[in-house]
């Protein structure tokens, strides 16, 4: 059974392959053949050597704004708070309610203030 399956799907896919051929794709315009336009001229371009001074205005630029934020940065002395303390905690026991059973029982509890 499997040899005949077999067969039948690769008789299938050669007779099914002649179907499959297609001309080749033409890239011209059928109605204006290439001949009758003739092509434009190669593009000329024109470099005018910008690039130093281009390279000369980042490197200005970059410059300035290294020694503007330094001299912004030391305007003059900052006074900053210290830190507050830390809390003071302390373990108090205390009576909490137990939630299993309704009742009370003691836990050591942390309490800061």
């Amino acid at each position: 059974m499997k040899k005949l399956v077999l067969l039948a799907v690769t008789v299938a896919i050669v007779a099914t392959s002649g179907f499959a051929v297609v001309d080749t794709a033409s890239a011209q315009e059928w109605r204006r053949p290439y001949y009758d336009n003739p092509p434009p001229p190669p593009r000329r371009h024109h470099h005018h050597d910008n690039g130093a001074a281009i390279a000369g205005g980042l490197a200005a630029g970059v410059i300035g704004g290294l020694i503007g934020g330094a001299i912004v940065n030391n305007s003059g002395p900052r006074y900053i708070d210290p830190p507050p303390p830390p809390p003071r905690c302390w373990f108090e026991d205390r009576r909490v309610p137990n939630a299993y059973d309704g009742g009370w029982h003691m836990e050591s509890l942390r309490v800061c203030r």
